[in-house]
C-alpha cells in the first residue's frame, strides 16, 4: 500500500521575522501522521506571489497532499487566493453560501459586516468550496494530476477545527493510506552516542519497514520505533515483540513505555499510590513546581513549595543547619538531604525532592564548577541525594536539573510501588 505523502505550506511575513511562531505545523504534523498520512517536509514562505507558486510546484514534485495556511484573510497583505487564482488559471467568484455563512458568524454583530469582510465569500471559481464554520474564510479544496492542495485559514484554532472535521475526513475518502504506528519509550541517564552503541544490534535486526528515532532532551531521550505496514493489529504485535526485548539491554534507565511528560507520569504514580509531594528548590527556583502543577488535577498530590534561595531561607523556614552550610557550603549533599526532609516535615508530604546547585553563568569555584547540582528525594523509606554535573549554560542546568529531580522522584516512587 502506498504511503500517501503530505507537505504543509505556512504563508505570512509574520511567521518568517519570528512576530508570531509556526505552532500550526507541529499540530498537523501529529494528527495527519496519526492518521496514516506522511509528512515529507514543511516550508515556511512570505506574502510573496512568486515564492508561493515556487513553493507549490516544489512540494508537487515529492508530495501528494499540499496544505497550506496563512494569507487568506480580507486586507491587500493577504494575497493567497489570489495567487491560486492565477496559478489554476481560473477567476474570483461570489459563493453566496460563504456570504450567508459569514453573515450567520456576524448575526449578533453586523457592524463587523463590512466591504472587506464581505469579500471574503469571493472565491477561486476552480476550487471546492469548504465552509469554514468558525471564521469568515472558507477553505478551498483544488486536485490536479491526482493531487490535492488546500488552502485554509492560518488561525490555529479555525485550521484545526478544519482539519478536523473535514480535511483529513476527505483525504481518507480520497486516498487509502497505509497504517503507519509509533512506539515511545523514554530512556534517562544515558548519553545519546552510548545508547546507540548499546542498541547497535537490535537496531541492525529491525526489519525493513521499522526504523528507531532517539530524540534527547536535557538527559531523557525519547525512542520512538515507527513502522508501517497493512496489517494495523499484527504490526502492533510485531512492534511490541521489538520493545520488550529492550530492558535486557537498558534496564532500569527506561522511565516509562509511553511518550508522556515526566511530570505528568509522576502525576499518575502519585495517584496510583495515593501519595502527596512537595518540593524545596534553590537553583532550579520553583521550576519543578511549575511542571507539577502544569498538570491537571495536580492539586490532588501536590501540597506545596518553598524556593529557599538564600541561605536563610533554608535555615529558617526548612531547618537545614547552619553549621553545615557553613562547613559544606549550600551545594552539598548534607544541605540537599535537610532541605528535602524539611520541606517534607514542613508540608506533611509522602515525598518530597530538593535541588541546590549552581546554575551560572557565575558563581562557580574549581571545586564546584557551574553546572554542580546536588539533588535529594525524601520518602517514606528513607532520603536519597545524587551530585549532577549538568554543563556551563543557566538555562540548561535549570531544565537539566529539573529532569533529574523527576527521574530521582520517579524511581524512587516505582520501588516504593514494589516493594
Amino acid at each position: 500500500m502506498k504511503t500517501i505523502e503530505v507537505e504543509i505550506i505556512t504563508i505570512g511575513d509574520e511567521i518568517l521575522i519570528g512576530q508570531i511562531v509556526d505552532t500550526n505545523s507541529a499540530w498537523m504534523g501529529v494528527e495527519l501522521n496519526k492518521q496514516g498520512f506522511d509528512i515529507v517536509q514543511i516550508t515556511s514562505v512570505k506574502d510573496n506571489a512568486e515564492h508561493i507558486t515556487q513553493a507549490i510546484d516544489n512540494a508537487l514534485t515529492r508530495a501528494d497532499v499540499v496544505l497550506m495556511t496563512g494569507g487568506i484573510g480580507p486586507t491587500k497583505d493577504d494575497i493567497t487566493k489570489q495567487t491560486l487564482c492565477k496559478y489554476f488559471n481560473t477567476e474570483l467568484v461570489f459563493s453566496q453560501a460563504v456570504y450567508d455563512n459569514i453573515e450567520q458568524l456576524f448575526k449578533n454583530r453586523p457592524n463587523v459586516m463590512n466591504p472587506l469582510t464581505a469579500a471574503q465569500a469571493m472565491v477561486p471559481k476552480a476550487c471546492t468550496v469548504i465552509q469554514n464554520e468558525v471564521g469568515t474564510a472558507p477553505v478551498t479544496w483544488f486536485e490536479k494530476d491526482n493531487k490535492v492542495i488546500v488552502s485554509m485559514p492560518g488561525v490555529p484554532y479555525e485550521m484545526k477545527h478544519n482539519m478536523t472535521h473535514h480535511i483529513i475526513p476527505r483525504l481518507q475518502d480520497h486516498f487509502k493510506t497505509a497504517n503507519i504506528l509509533h512506539l515511545t519509550t523514554l530512556v534517562y541517564g544515558i548519553p545519546e552516542s552510548q545508547l546507540a552503541i548499546r542498541l547497535t544490534d537490535w537496531e541492525n535486526a529491525l526489519p525493513s519497514h521499522m526504523h528507531l528515532a532517539y530524540l534527547p532532551n536535557n538527559g531523557l531521550i525519547k525512542l520512538r520505533l515507527s513502522g508501517t505496514g497493512d496489517d494495523k493489529a499484527r504490526l502492533q504485535e510485531e512492534m511490541q515483540q521489538r520493545i520488550e526485548q529492550l530492558p535486557d539491554i537498558i534496564g532500569e534507565a527506561i522511565v516509562a513505555y509511553e511518550d508522556i511528560a515526566l511530570e505528568a507520569l509522576l502525576g499518575k504514580l502519585l495517584t496510583q499510590r495515593q501519595a502527596t509531594v512537595a518540593t524545596a528548590e534553590s537553583c532550579t527556583g520553583g521550576n519543578i513546581a511549575h511542571l507539577i502543577t502544569s498538570i491537571p488535577g495536580s492539586s490532588n498530590y501536590f501540597k506545596g513549595s518553598v524556593v529557599a534561595y538564600a541561605n536563610e531561607t533554608k535555615t529558617n523556614v526548612l531547618q537545614v543547619n547552619p553549621h553545615d552550610i557553613e562547613q559544606h557550603g549550600a551545594v552539598s549533599r548534607e544541605v540537599v538531604e535537610q532541605m528535602a526532609d524539611g520541606v517534607r516535615t514542613l508540608l506533611h508530604t509522602d515525598y518530597a525532592v530538593a535541588t541546590s546547585g549552581i546554575a551560572g553563568p557565575d558563581g562557580g569555584t574549581a571545586e564546584k564548577p557551574v553546572g554542580t547540582i546536588w539533588i535529594a528525594v525524601s520518602g517514606p523509606n528513607g532520603t536519597c541525594s545524587q551530585l549532577f554535573q549538568c554543563g556551563k549554560l543557566r538555562e540548561q542546568n535549570i531544565n537539566r536539573s529539573t529532569q533529574a529531580a523527576f527521574f530521582m522522584l520517579i524511581q524512587q516512587i516505582k520501588r516504593d510501588i514494589r516493594g
